[in-house]
C-alpha cells in the first residue's frame, strides 16, 4: 500500500494507451483491464481502487438514465483523476464542510455534476443515496448543475463554463492573502490548496482566459488545476473549433503544466498532482488525457454521450463491459463504501490537529487570533461605522469621489475589506491609503490591479468571498457591467457578498459619447434577483450606502456612482434610515401633497429644483430620493405607503430608460428618462438635450395633473 498527505489507496493502471493516439484505437476499446504499476501495491488495494472509480462511473450512469436528463459522459472520463485526487491530497472534512483550512475543490465543468455528488455521498457527506436518486428533481439536492446553497460539500455553484475555474483562482487568491498576514513561525494556521477540474468548455471561454492571465502573474502556487481533455464538445470533435496547443498557451500565462497522456493512469495524475503541490511559485494545470464516456461500447468518444443518457441497452452493455453488476443500479459494493468513506476519519483527524495548532497559535499571537476569527465569522469591529467623512451641505462633489473617501476611511479599520479595480483605480476612486498592490512577491498587498479584465475580476471576487474571512469589492465603469454579468448573476444566485463599485452611472459622464453612457445598465442590473443596487444622490447618501453594503452580509451590493459633480443636498431626514429602507421623503410640503416626485442619484437635484417651482405655483409637492429599489421593496407596506402616498400621482426622474419604473409611478403617473443612446457632448448639453430637466420636469406634472383633472 501507497499512502500519500492525505492517505488512501489507489494505484490501478488501466487501459493504458500509446501517447497521443485517438479514441478510436483498439487499446481504448478493449483494453480494460488492472495491471500492477508499483511493486509495494497489492493486487487487493489495484482492484479496490479500479472497484471504487467504477462505483462512481456508475453512480452517475444511473442517477441520469433514471433521470432521463443529464451529462454521464464526463464523469465516466474522470472518474480515475477524481479518485486520485479526493482519496490521497484532499484535505477535507465531510463531517464539517465548513472547516476553514480544508482544500478548496471546484468542480468548474458543473455539467458533470454527478461526478461531484458521488464522491461527497462516498466520501461520507450529508448526502444520502435517495438524493443521488433524486438527480435533477424538484427541491433535491442534487441539480442539475452543483449549487453552493443546496448541497454540503459544494463550494461554488458552477455550471456556466469559466466561472468555476475563475472562481478557484479567487479563492486561492484569498489563502495566500491570509496566509500572508496570519501565519507566523511555526504556525502555519492558513494552509490549503485550491483544486479543481476543468474542461474544454471552460477553457474555451473568456473568462478563463482573463483569470488564467492574472493567476500566472500573481504566482498562486497552491492552485491545481486537472483538464479533462476529453476532446469532445456537445457539437462534436474539438478539432471543429478548438485546435489550439492548451499546454502552451498556460506556459505563456506563467502556469506550470504537465501532460498526462492516459486519464486512467492513475499512477501518473497522482505524480503529477504531487509535482504540481510541490511548484510553489507558479499555478499548475495537468493536461489529463482522458475518453468522455469510457466504457460505453458504442457511445465513448462520442458527441452523444456529453449530455444525453447512455440509454437502457447502453448501460447494460457498459456495465457488462467494465464487469459491474447489470441488474443492480445506484450499486455500491460494501468494501467501497468502507473504503471511501475514510475520509471521514481522515477529516476529523486533519481538523483536530489544526484545531490544536489554532489553540497553541491563540497562547502565542492572541491578537491575530482573534482578528482571525474575527474575520472568518464575518464580524465587525465595535464602533467600525463612526467617526467616517461628514460631508458638508451645499459643495459639489461626485458621488464616485465621495465613495472613495468612506472606502479610504472604511479600509483603515477593516483589513477583511479588499479589492481593485479593472485598470481604472483612480477613476473609481477604489484605492486605499497606505495599501500596497496584492503581487505575486507581495501577498499580504491588500489592493488588486485586476487588468482590463472586468469578466474576470467579478468571478475572481466571488471565490475571494466564498473561501471565506474577506470581503471583496471591486470597481469600473457601470456600462461594463455588461462584461461582469454572469458572474454578478452567480454573486446573486449564491448569496455572495461583493460589492460592485460601478461609475460614470449616466449621459453625465459626458464627452465618452453613448459607447460608455449607461442608459439600460441600471434597469439590467435591477433585473437580477437577490442583487441590491443602490444609487445614492448625493455625497452623505454615498456614506450611507458603503455602510448599508458593508453590513450586507446576504448577497452582492452595487453602488451606483456619478463622475459629474453633485450637490450635499439640504434635509432634515434621517439619511441613515432613509438609504436603509431603500426610499426616503427628503422634502415635504407640509401637508397631503398633490403629486410625488421620485428621484435617485444625480437626478434628485432637478427634483428638488422642479419641487420648489411648483410650490411657488401652488401645487404642493413630496419629493422621494429612492437609492435602491430592492431595500424598498423589503420594507412593510405602511412604510412604503408614508413615502408613497396612495392615490397621489408619482412622476419619477432618473437619467436612464424608463421601463421599470411604471411599478412606482402607475398608470396615470410618468417616467422622465433617456429610452435611447446618449451622445458625446458636455453633460450639462446632454441633460439640456434629453429633457432631464427641473423645468421639463414641472411642464410633466402640470400635464399628469391635468390628465387626473
Amino acid at each position: 500500500m501507497v499512502s500519500g498527505s492525505g492517505g488512501g489507496l489507489y494505484f490501478a493502471r488501466v487501459g493504458r494507451h500509446h501517447g497521443q493516439c485517438r479514441r478510436s484505437c483498439p487499446s481504448h476499446q478493449a483494453n480494460l483491464s488492472v495491471t500492477l504499476t508499483i511493486a509495494t501495491a497489492s493486487r487487493t488495494d489495484i482492484a479496490l481502487a479500479q472497484l471504487s472509480i467504477n462505483t462512481i462511473r456508475f453512480l452517475a450512469v444511473d442517477a441520469v438514465q433514471k433521470a432521463n436528463s443529464g451529462h454521464p459522459g464526463m464523469p465516466m472520463g474522470a472518474a480515475p483523476m477524481a479518485y486520485a485526487l479526493w482519496t490521497k491530497f484532499l484535505r477535507h472534512n465531510p463531517a464539517n464542510p465548513g472547516w476553514f483550512d480544508r482544500d478548496r475543490f471546484v468542480l468548474s465543468a458543473g455539467h458533470g455534476s454527478m461526478l461531484l455528488y458521488s464522491l461527497l455521498h462516498l466520501t461520507g457527506y450529508d448526502l444520502p443515496m435517495e438524493e443521488l436518486k433524486r438527480f435533477r428533481q424538484l427541491h433535491s439536492r442534487t441539480p442539475g448543475h452543483p449549487e453552493n446553497i443546496l448541497t454540503p460539500g459544494v463550494e461554488t455553484t458552477t455550471g456556466p463554463l469559466g466561472q468555476g475555474f475563475a472562481n478557484g483562482i479567487g479563492m486561492a487568491i484569498a489563502e495566500k492573502h491570509l496566509a500572508a498576514l496570519f501565519n507566523r513561525p511555526g504556525f502555519q494556521i492558513v494552509n490549503h490548496h485550491t483544486y479543481g477540474i476543468v474542461s474544454d468548455g471552460d477553457l474555451m471561454e473568456g473568462v478563463s482566459h482573463e483569470a488564467a492571465s492574472l493567476a500566472g502573474h500573481l504566482g498562486l502556487g497552491k492552485l491545481t488545476y486537472l483538464y479533462d481533455d476529453n476532446e469532445i464538445s456537445i457539437d462534436g470533435s474539438t478539432d471543429l473549433s478548438f485546435t489550439e496547443d492548451v499546454g502552451r498557451r498556460f506556459e505563456a500565462y506563467g502556469w506550470h503544466v504537465q501532460h498526462v497522456d492516459d486519464g486512467n493512469d492513475l499512477d501518473e495524475i497522482s505524480a503529477a498532482i504531487q509535482r504540481a503541490r510541490d511548484e510553489e511559485s507558479r499555478p499548475s494545470l495537468i493536461v489529463v488525457r482522458t475518453v468522455i464516456g469510457f466504457g460505453s461500447p458504442n457511445l465513448q468518444n462520442t458527441a452523444e454521450v456529453h449530455g444525453s443518457p447512455l440509454g437502457e441497452d447502453e448501460v447494460i452493455l457498459t456495465k457488462r463491459n467494465l464487469g459491474w453488476e447489470e441488474e443492480e443500479t445506484f450499486f455500491v459494493p460494501p468494501q467501497v463504501r468502507e473504503h471511501m468513506g475514510e475520509a471521514r476519519v481522515r477529516g476529523r483527524e486533519l481538523e483536530e490537529v489544526w484545531k490544536q495548532l489554532l489553540a497553541s497559535y491563540s497562547e502565542q499571537h492572541p491578537q491575530e487570533a482573534a482578528l482571525l476569527q474575527q474575520w472568518i465569522a464575518g464580524e465587525l469591529p465595535p464602533g467600525w461605522d463612526e467617526g467616517l467623512p461628514e460631508f458638508e451641505d451645499g459643495p459639489s462633489m461626485a458621488t464616485r469621489a465621495s465613495s472613495g473617501k468612506v472606502l479610504d476611511a472604511l479600509g483603515q479599520r477593516l483589513g477583511q475589506l479588499i479589492g481593485g479595480s479593472a485598470d481604472l483605480t483612480g477613476s473609481n476612486k477604489t484605492s486605499v491609503s497606505g495599501r500596497e498592490g496584492f503581487q505575486s512577491d507581495n501577498p499580504a498587498g491588500a489592493y488588486f490591479y485586476f487588468g482590463v479584465r472586468e469578466h474576470g475580476m467579478a468571478s475572481i471576487c466571488n471565490g475571494i468571498a466564498l473561501h471565506g474571512g474577506l470581503r471583496p469589492y471591486c470597481g469600473t465603469f457601470l456600462v461594463f457591467s455588461d462584461y461582469m454579468r454572469p458572474a454578478v448573476r452567480l454573486a446573486a444566485l449564491m448569496g455572495t457578498p461583493v460589492i460592485y463599485v460601478f461609475t460614470h452611472d449616466s449621459i453625465g459622464l459626458g464627452e465618452d459619447g453613448p459607447t460608455h453612457q449607461p442608459v439600460e445598465h441600471l434597469m439590467a442590473l435591477r433585473a437580477i434577483p437577490g442583487l441590491t443596487v443602490v444609487r445614492p444622490a448625493d455625497a452623505r447618501e454615498t456614506r450611507e450606502a458603503w455602510i448599508a453594503a458593508v453590513t450586507n452580509v446576504d448577497g452582492p451590493v452595487a453602488l451606483v456612482l456619478t463622475r459629474q459633480g453633485v450637490p450635499t443636498l439640504e434635509t432634515e431626514a434621517d439619511v441613515r434610515e432613509g438609504v436603509t429602507r431603500g426610499a426616503y421623503v427628503v422634502r415635504s410640503s407640509g401637508r397631503t401633497p398633490d403629486v410625488t416626485l421620485i428621484g435617485t442619484g444625480s437626478e434628485l437635484q432637478l427634483a428638488l429644483e422642479a419641487a420648489a417651482a411648483l410650490e411657488e405655483e401652488g401645487i404642493a409637492t413630496s419629493v422621494v430620493s429612492m437609492p435602491s429599489w430592492e431595500l424598498f421593496d423589503n420594507q412593510d407596506a405602511q412604510y412604503r405607503d408614508r413615502v408613497l402616498i396612495p392615490n397621489v400621482p408619482r412622476v419619477s426622474v432618473e437619467a436612464g430608460i424608463t421601463q421599470g419604473w411604471q411599478k412606482y409611478v402607475g398608470d396615470h403617473g410618468a417616467s422622465i428618462g433617456i429610452d435611447r443612446f446618449g451622445a458625446s457632448a458636455p453633460w450639462q448639453e446632454l441633460y439640456a438635450e434629453f429633457g432631464i430637466t427641473a423645468s421639463y420636469v414641472v411642464r410633466r406634472v402640470k400635464q399628469v395633473l391635468d390628465s387626473k383633472s
